[in-house]
């Protein structure tokens, strides 16, 4: 158990140690780069050093969001908009500049606190070995120096775990989003799933009124004709076999209709294709010219793409049908 404990101290010392020395030697060499690159930029001689300075700098604050999450169990959100490059106008740049600036005192503390720990606890064995061989009644300071070692190793590992932790709350504190901007989100994710809720019910009723328009109308007419048929099927069989005739065709262009419904509600190119090549093909099939772009490396739920396929295509419907324009553009990106 105590070997375990040792183990984990040590591993904590070297965690501290490189912590420690990311911090001052990566940390003040990037917040420099970072100043000078963005006070040249109104100079135009800026504009290069300060963006690879600032992504050094999201690259070292993303690494500290994983150390924290991973070693010591405390979460950092994402803060980043995928819209939005690493310049100075998105508000998580100027949250890593922030965090840089303080992670370099407080990180080269907390880095070497460990250290610290273990040191003192190593020491003050040292001491009263030395403090052992002293004469009489000066060797007796040896008792509470060891007394006093023995306290530091018992706390030097939860103590060194301890700053560790502390370290990843300070950079929590500073590198997670803040309340008004989760609270922007969160009201941006309910209007999306408001938006999809009225979306879903639109299609539903749609779908109803295909059913009781299209294939319910001719499957009554159907059953109708067929029941005519069987009345005149003795009498005047010519008639009958007429009527049956319109009531196969009926039958033929009911199937066909549901068939056309069945493609509208999952079409079978969205699975065959994807998404970039179901929206493709919807676009040529269009009586304008349509050009179409998506943003590589976009990938969405198979309910998410299905309902951006229809919401394409009733907007590229409502263009053809609404507007005299002889061409339309369809950009699919990422937002958020």
């Amino acid at each position: 158990m105590a070997g375990k404990r040792w183990d984990g101290l040590a591993r904590d010392v070297g965690r501290g140690l490189f912590e420690a020395l990311l911090a001052v030697l990566a940390g003040i060499a990037l917040l420099v780069a970072a100043v000078v690159g963005v006070a040249l930029t109104p100079l135009g001689v800026g504009v290069p050093a300060a963006r690879a300075a600032l992504l050094g700098v999201r690259v070292l604050a993303q690494r500290q969001r994983r150390n924290a999450t991973e070693r010591y169990d405390v979460p950092i959100a994402q803060p980043y908009r995928r819209d939005r490059p690493v310049v100075l106008r998105d508000p998580a740049t100027w949250r890593d500049l922030r965090w840089l600036a303080v992670e370099i005192p407080v990180g080269l503390v907390l880095g070497l606190m460990p250290l610290i720990f273990a040191g003192g606890a190593v020491n003050f064995v040292v001491l009263s070995a030395i403090w052992a061989f002293r004469p009489w009644p000066e060797a007796l300071i040896a008792v509470p120096a060891l007394l006093f070692a023995g306290a530091l190793a018992r706390l030097a590992p939860a103590a060194a775990r301890g700053a560790l932790r502390l370290h990843a709350l300070a950079c929590a504190n500073l590198l997670a989003p803040s309340r008004r901007a989760l609270a922007t989100r969160v009201e941006g994710l309910t209007r999306s799933r408001a938006e999809v809720l009225d979306a879903s019910a639109l299609e539903l009723r749609r779908i109803e009124r295909d059913l009781h328009d299209g294939a319910q109308a001719r499957l009554a007419a159907l059953g109708l004709s067929i029941g005519l048929a069987e009345q005149l099927v003795h009498a005047r069989p010519d008639e009958a076999v007429q009527i049956l005739a319109e009531a196969r065709a009926s039958g033929d262009q009911a199937l066909a209709d549901l068939r056309s419904l069945v493609r509208g509600i999952l079409p079978p190119v969205l699975a065959e294709r994807g998404l970039a090549g179901a929206v493709a093909a919807l676009a040529a099939a269009m009586p304008l010219e349509v050009e179409v772009g998506f943003e590589p490396g976009i990938t969405l739920s198979a309910p998410a793409e299905s309902a951006l396929y229809f919401a394409i295509a009733e907007a590229l419907a409502n263009v053809a049908k609404h507007s005299a324009a002889r061409r339309a553009t369809v950009r699919v990106r990422r937002a958020g």
